[in-house]
């Protein structure tokens, strides 16, 4: 068994390319050789700023012999059926056999291929892989038609020790490499992976991702802890710059205090976006007038003029943002609303000035849903939400927004309830982000998200598959886990027709958005480990759209059928729900009468009768106060009844009346089962 190590060097591949390329190039290959029916132990892929790295281990130095047979046409079948055969197949008359079959002599190809060396095969696979990688962005170079995400400068193919002869994009593979561009740019040779990685080490190189991450992270923290300070977390950043640097060198710069006046949101965003330098705070948890950058090098000097020269440009671009900052307070968020009128929010849907008109009276009327809400700080938080869209800073740093609105609106002498809200309307942005919990926050989240949904619902603008253009999935998610966090009685419905209404939209909003929040909800509850089926239950009785009581009736569902009398009644209903299936089917009709008590003639008849009778009773009691676990309770008492009916009672009798009151008897168990959940819907 052998080793493939393969490396596609050249100039540097965007950060945010690199990981999926990497894991491409090895699905392609791994494709190629199984394909090609070479099989093999292991395939590990790494990727550098330069470099794409693949290794290969327990490969077959050949391909396996193939011994093919396939039978033909009768031996005197007419002949040009039998030269349609040899042709096909590739064979003479005399390569076939004929064997007697019980229906007759019948001609068989007999093909034997030889399997072809490993080598030849990978020049193949590994030419087709390259060409077939799916780059976001790709470009020509020099004069070849290839495209490829940056140039090529050379193609490193080794199998068993030996070189890969293959050409793409004008290079010819080689055994040569070379280490980092200013440490060790000069070529050297490799004979196997081992060999390979430690010499690209030795030559300033790392080419395991995870390895320069961990680097640039416990590097950073060194510095952050000799200085006092503390590395604000942003595994994100750190993911990136590993992607920039082949041998990452941290390093502590610092910035002038006069900047700690701009806010900290902007001086963080300006340094991550712009710099990609990580940020860091003092004792306090205050921002510090310090960074991490991450060099590309060792410098003779210890690094003085690189970071010299960090902070230098670091010091322009908080130049900018101070000026812009200083020039946003002289002008108020109300100053700035005219503005909005010549920003579009969208073609069919108006601009953001028409948009803000409609979230004042949406988030004003969501009030009455949210406790301890004031309507006019509410309408008045959505007043101004929008505003600082046109500033200066947040036209420069998009990142900011809503968070620049707190503190023009706290400058503006805006209560802090309406600059949080304004801050808080664009949360949650994600599954992980933090939902607003105060009240005015709330509402003016709340109707944001809902303006979006029922907006785009009326123009048509549905996601499909996996096309979601303007994030309707996560303002619906939004939504979601601000009414469920919050635990707020919306219902869903009412918000809709709500936000309708400041459209001008005549008529409800359609199912097919509800059955969109039914969906979301399902995968939200699903990752939190609450089970799919019994959300479905509950949604399928139709008519459910307070979230709150909808997760209550779930809670409790949960908890019934998990229970010994919950699983056994549930078996029960499906006896009773199969038979009456099969038998409603059958004779064309449904056995959802009323219950003749004169023909009930068993005591086990009787018994469930008024079991079902005095459960119904309760049930309806209970769930008309929203006590959903007293109703489950009063479902699991009809257990022993239900299971001694089945035990002695025969539905399908002879005699027809006597048959039809016991089906109906069914059909009650059924239809006060359904009062609570289509338990039709649970699985297991």
């Amino acid at each position: 068994m052998a080793e493939l190590l393969l490396e596609l060097f050249g100039e540097e591949i965007p950060a945010r390319m690199q990981a999926r390329a990497s894991e491409d190039l090895k699905r392609l290959v791994c494709d190629g050789l199984k394909k090609a029916e070479l099989p093999f132990e292991t395939a590990d892929a790494y990727v550098t700023p330069r470099r794409l790295i693949l290794t290969i281990t327990g490969l077959p130095l050949a391909q396996p012999d193939v011994r093919e047979e396939k039978r033909g046409p009768k031996v005197d079948a007419p002949e040009k059926a039998i030269e349609g055969f040899l042709r096909g197949n590739g064979v003479t008359r005399d390569q076939c056999e004929a064997r007697e079959l019980p229906k007759g002599i019948f001609l068989f190809a007999v093909i034997e291929r030889q399997g072809r060396p490993t080598a030849e095969v990978l020049a193949e696979v590994l030419t087709s892989a390259f060409a077939d990688l799916p780059w976001p962005k790709s470009m020509r170079w020099g004069s070849g038609p290839t495209r490829w995400v940056r140039p090529l400068q050379s193609i490193l193919a080794l199998f068993d020790g030996a070189v890969v002869p293959l050409t793409f994009a004008g290079i010819e593979s080689g055994d040569q490499t070379q280490g980092h561009r200013f440490h060790a740019p000069a070529a050297f040779t490799a004979t196997n992976f081992t060999d390979y990685r430690d010499k690209l080490f030795a030559a300033k190189v790392m080419i395991d991702a995870a390895d320069r991450r961990d680097r640039i992270a416990t590097g950073a923290d060194q510095l952050a802890s000799d200085a006092g300070l503390t590395l604000v977390p942003d595994d994100g950043l750190v993911a990136e710059v590993a992607g920039l640097v082949e041998w990452p060198v941290p390093m502590l710069g610092n910035f002038d205090r006069r900047f700690l006046d701009v806010p900290a949101e902007v001086l963080v965003t300006t340094m991550k976006t712009n710099q990609k330098y990580l940020s860091l705070r003092d004792g306090a948890g205050d921002l510090a007038p310090n960074f991490v950058t991450v060099a590309n090098l060792e410098a003779q000097d210890g690094g003085k003029q690189i970071i010299a020269g960090n902070e230098y440009v670091l010091t322009a671009r908080l130049a900018d943002a101070e000026f812009f900052w200083t020039q946003d307070l002289k002008k108020t968020l109300e100053s700035r609303l005219p503005a909005l009128d010549e920003m579009v929010f969208h073609a069919k849907l108006g601009s953001l000035g028409e948009k803000i008109i409609r979230l004042e009276k949406l988030s004003a009327g969501l009030a009455a849903f949210v406790p301890e809400a004031d309507k006019a700080k509410a309408a008045r938080a959505a007043h101004l939400c929008k505003a600082d869209l046109v500033s200066d800073m947040v036209y420069e740093f998009p990142e900011v927004q809503g968070v620049m609105g707190r503190y023009y609106a706290l400058n503006d002498g805006e209560s802090a309830d309406v600059a949080d809200a304004i801050e808080q309307h664009y949360s949650p942005a994600g599954p992980s982000d933090d939902c607003p919990t105060a009240p005015t926050a709330v509402c003016v989240a709340l109707a944001d998200k809902l303006d979006i949904l029922v907006g785009f619902w009326a123009i048509d603008e549905k996601p499909t598959g996996s096309r979601d253009p303007f994030a309707l999935r996560r303002a619906a998610l939004g939504v979601i886990r601000m009414v469920l966090e919050n635990g707020l009685r919306l219902p869903l419905q009412a918000a809709f027709d709500l936000a309708r209404a400041g459209y001008g939209f005549e008529g409800r909003v359609d199912d097919s958005l509800m059955d969109f929040f039914a969906d979301r909800l399902k995968v939200h509850l699903r990752e939190q480990g609450v089970r799919h089926d019994l959300v479905q239950a509950v949604f399928a009785l139709g008519g459910e759209d307070d979230l709150v009581r909808l997760m209550d009736r779930v809670s409790a569902l949960d908890s019934f059928v998990g229970s010994e009398d919950g699983a056994n009644l549930l078996v029960a209903y499906r006896r009773a729900a199969n038979i009456l299936r099969i038998e409603e089917k059958k004779d064309g009709i449904a056995y959802d009468g009323v219950v003749d008590g004169g023909l009930l003639q068993q005591s086990e008849e009787k018994a469930l009768a008024d079991a079902l009778k005095g459960a119904v009773a309760k049930i309806d009691a209970a769930l008309g106060a929203e006590d959903f676990a007293a109703a489950m309770t009063a479902m699991a008492g009809l257990r022993q009844p239900v299971d001694q009916f089945f035990e002695e009672v025969t539905v399908n009798c002879d005699d027809t009346a006597l048959r039809g009151n016991r089906l109906r008897l069914l059909s009650q168990i059924r239809a006060i089962l359904h009062k609570a959940a289509d338990f039709s819907e649970i699985e297991g």
